[in-house]
């Protein structure tokens, strides 16, 4: 396991305890809802200052496929977020476990 990544099975085993953030757009959360943080990646750059506040945190990053999600991990590491994890293969990973 990569670090920089999360299982589908170990996001279902502890998502309870997770803080994540959902990259979706409003329209592709209204299909499934995990929870968590809503802030499409379109917006992420803009939207930094909201989660600031977390940088040491460990933050789960979730999108459909986790292209998008790491894409999203990469942007916030170089903001200075210490504990960044991609979902593996995004919530199409976890739904199908």
């Amino acid at each position: 396991m990569n670090s920089s990544s999360i299982t589908p099975t170990e996001f279902k085993e502890r998502l309870a305890t997770l803080r994540i953030l959902d990259i979706r757009t409003p329209y592709e959360i209204e299909d499934f809802d995990i929870g968590g943080m809503q802030i499409p990646l379109d917006e992420l750059l803009l939207s930094v200052e909201k989660i600031a506040h977390l940088k040491e945190e460990e933050i789960i990053i979730v999108c459909y496929s986790g292209l998008q999600s790491e894409i999203a991990r990469k942007i916030l590491a170089k903001k200075g977020f210490q504990h960044l994890r991609n979902l593996e293969g995004g919530l199409e990973a976890y739904l199908s476990l």
